[in-house]
Parts: C-alpha cells; structure tokens; sequence
C-alpha cells in the first residue's frame, strides 16, 4: 500500500478540462456523431430494460437480428447511423422531438444533444 507523505499537499495534479464530449476529448473523428450515437444506444438501452424485453423481442420489434441488438447494448455502433438509431426508437413505441435552437457559445461549434430525463418509462406490457 503506497503511503501519501502530508508535505508534498501542495504538488500539482496534472488534469486537461473536458470539452464535455469523451469523444472529442480522445480524438476520435466526427465526436459529436459518436457521442449522439452512444446517447441513443443508451437510450435503446433503457427502453428495452424498463420494458422488460428480451434481446429477442426488440429485435422482432426493431426488425434486426437479436445480435445487433447486442452490438447496440454493448456500444458497438459503427454498423448503425444516427438515422437507424432514430427509427429503432420508434419501433420500440416512442416519439422523437427535435427542436432545433440558436447556438449561442461563440468558443465552440453548434452539438446535438440527446435529452432523455424528461422520458419517463413505466413497466409496460410486452405486446
């Protein structure tokens, strides 16, 4: 067990500030694309726990094989586009609104933003 010396409280900790979006901070082409996508697979995600479905079921529902079911659960989202994500979230019974607004920050670039405190999911019934 590594033990703190109390005299050396006031070396610095080296840290960079997130921009708020993981992707861009590591570097990854198109971020706010990867960060959208994950916002949405997450999303899926949530729907499919708080309704109770197997993988099996969302995907009769999405109609796509139960194993790109799992490839969304797990994050593995190059094969899906923000737009196919978009549709699974219909066919799992949920409305989409988009409403486009003003980017205001002069410092960064317009982003999109996945809002899903205001989804309320109750156990529902499995059709």
């Amino acid at each position: 067990m590594a033990k703190r010396n109390p005299k050396n409280k006031s070396e610095d900790i080296e840290y960079s500030v997130s921009s708020g979006n993981v992707y861009a901070d590591f570097g990854f082409s198109n971020p706010e694309e990867a960060k959208t996508k994950a916002d949405l697979a997450m999303l899926i995600t949530k729907i499919i726990k708080e309704k109770g479905l197997t993988q099996q079921h969302a995907a009769d529902l999405m109609n796509i094989d139960q194993p790109k079911v799992s490839k969304i659960i797990r994050g593995l989202l190059s094969e899906f586009s923000i737009e196919r994500l978009l549709k699974f979230i219909l066919a799992l019974g949920f409305d989409i609104e988009i409403t486009p607004k003003p980017h205001k920050i002069k410092s960064t670039l317009p982003s999109m933003h996945i809002i899903t405190e205001s989804v309320h999911l109750q156990r529902l019934s499995v059709q």
